[in-house]
Formats: C-alpha cells, structure tokens, sequence
C-alpha cells in the first residue's frame, strides 16, 4: 500500500479503529446472536445480514491496520504561501474561465464529490508547492493537458470535518 499519511491521518485511522474494537464489534456480535437465535439459519435474512456486517466491521478493521502498518509519514507543514496539504486553493481553470475551490488532502481523505483533491491527483500534483498568481499545467496524461492559475492559498489547516474514506 505504502499509502504517504500525515500523522493526523494515521490519528483519525486510530480513532476509528477503536471505535469499531470497543463499540461496534460487541453491537454487532449481539446482533449476530440475536438473529440465530430466531431459528432456521438458512431462510434467515436478519442472520446473513447481522453476519455481513460483523464480516465488513472485521474487514475494515483490518484495512484501517494494514494501512497504518504501511504506510509513509508525511508532514503536513509548507510555507505560508506556497500550495501544500489540508490548504484549500482557489483556481481558475482557464478552458472555462470557471474558478473552483478544492482542499488538498492525502490520498486517504481524497472525495472529488467534496472537492478533496488528493496529492497523488494530476490537479493535487500540480498544485503542490505553487504560489498564488502561478500558472500551472495539469498534465493529466501524455496526450492531454490543461492549465489552471492558482488564485488564492487559504493556510487554514484545520482538518477535523475530513474523514477517512471508507471502501
């Protein structure tokens, strides 16, 4: 995986681990348990279910700790006026002439339905370390490419609505 995660990344996979370890797996067993205990476990739906859901809750605990175990610490420090991560940047996509506000984020935290924009993105890669006023190319691939001017870095590093994405 070797997945590059701030230490506030690996903080929130702790946190979620846990909770899953001391709240949702002693739910869930009880769940499990219950749904036996209503007889006939092959014509019984609560049964397979409250067992896919103990089986995911175990699925997800284990990819929360692989990913810690992999993965490489990043900082998550840049210079007040340079793009670098959890800034939010104002850019102009000049095909467009449209602006867009993204946040840049590890690739854990990325939701392009949020405009999370991942550091292992092509827009997340060319933004990094860039300066408002800079124009930038965003090479999405060998045969295509688009430029972007980068017109406001917000240093806010306030990351506590940001979630681990889930699979």
């Amino acid at each position: 995986m070797n997945d590059r995660l701030t230490r506030s990344d690996i903080e929130k996979m702790e946190q979620e681990i846990e909770h899953r370890k001391l709240v949702l797996r002693p739910q869930l067993l009880v769940d499990v348990k219950d749904a036996r205990a209503h007889g006939d476990l092959s014509e019984n739906f609560e049964y397979k279910a409250a067992k896919k859901a103990k089986n995911q809750n175990e699925s997800r605990i284990r990819y929360l700790e692989k990913m810690i175990k992999t993965a490489r610490v990043i900082e998550d420090t840049s210079k007040d006026d340079e793009v670098g991560i959890n800034n939010q940047v104002t850019v102009l996509f000049e095909e467009d002439k449209e602006e867009e506000v993204y946040k840049i984020v590890t690739t854990v935290r990325g939701d392009s339905l949020h405009n999370l924009i991942s550091i292992e993105s092509p827009l997340g890669k060319a933004l990094m370390h860039h300066k408002e006023g800079d124009r930038v190319e965003v090479r999405v691939n060998d045969d295509y490419s688009y430029y972007v001017k980068i017109l406001k870095i917000d240093n806010n590093k306030d990351d506590s609505e940001d979630r681990i994405r889930s699979y």
